[in-house]
């Protein structure tokens, strides 16, 4: 197959790819939670603790998804996972199943956010980043599908031939 044409194929598979367009926005929400959680807190609370632990896991998360990004567009297998949750399932040989949970635990934060009535409490500059984090997520996700659906239906054609 030659480059050009399977570079369109699988460009939404690349790990730079999924880890700017869901890595890098999970890790905005993450961050983003542990901060409303420090506001929350009072001094000396388990909420503020859980705000620090929150962030220095965001932290650690889009330190991860950076690093992907670079060893891929270097060339470069990497031994590193998205997340420190898929990090830990890789020593149980479950990495993808661990990053699954830190789908579900994402997703779980955003529901939480949004429904408990945090999201207001996020300044501008912090709204914007929960904008562009949500438009880049599922922006990416429709293309993704479209590109599969189109992708399904040209090989269906080629069989057909």
């Amino acid at each position: 197959m030659p480059l050009k044409k399977w570079a369109k194929q699988k460009f939404f598979m690349t790990v730079t790819f999924q880890a700017l367009t869901i890595g890098v926005p999970f890790c905005t929400y993450k961050l983003l939670f542990g901060l409303l959680a420090l506001r929350a807190g009072e001094p000396n609370s388990i909420l503020l603790a859980l705000g620090w632990l929150i962030i220095a896991w965001s932290v650690a998360d889009l330190l991860m998804n950076l690093a992907r990004v670079f060893l891929d567009l270097t060339g470069r297998q990497s031994s590193i996972e998205y997340c420190t949750i898929a990090q830990a399932g890789k020593h149980f040989d479950q990495a993808r199943l661990f990053l699954a949970i830190d789908t579900l635990v994402t997703f779980s934060i955003i529901c939480f956010v949004l429904w408990s009535g945090w999201i207001v409490l996020l300044n501008r500059f912090e709204s914007y980043l929960w904008y562009a984090a949500t438009t880049l997520n599922l922006i990416s996700i429709s293309a993704v599908n479209v590109w599969i659906e189109l992708f399904r239906e040209h090989r269906s054609k080629a069989a057909m031939k």
